[in-house]
């Protein structure tokens, strides 16, 4: 595994975001580093850039939003997520950042 913004947990996969909210769409911007870069057309108003998030990932990974969760940062731009889903670090990965 490769990725530095990507590690396992006991129940799942972990994965570092920045946000950027109000942007002109939702997108992955950049996965250098140690946190995935992602615009959200979301503004960082009562929670609906969180809820956009979760929603903008879980559509990327083809998961259920439950199986999505902010687990730190609820209120930070750097946020970490915790996916529950039955899926390896590699396909996380592969499908956040197939275009």
């Amino acid at each position: 595994m490769s990725a530095l913004w990507l590690s396992r947990t006991k129940t799942g996969i972990r994965i570092a975001v920045q946000v950027s909210p109000n942007a002109r769409k939702s997108e992955i911007v950049s996965s250098e580093g140690d946190a995935l870069r992602i615009k959200l057309q979301a503004p960082p108003v009562d929670g609906k850039a969180n809820d956009a998030l979760v929603q903008f990932l879980a559509k990327k990974l083809e998961v259920p939003r439950k199986q999505v969760t902010i687990t730190h940062g609820q209120t930070n731009r750097r946020k970490l997520l915790e996916i529950t889903a039955d899926m390896t670090p590699e396909n996380i990965e592969e499908r956040l950042l197939r275009t």
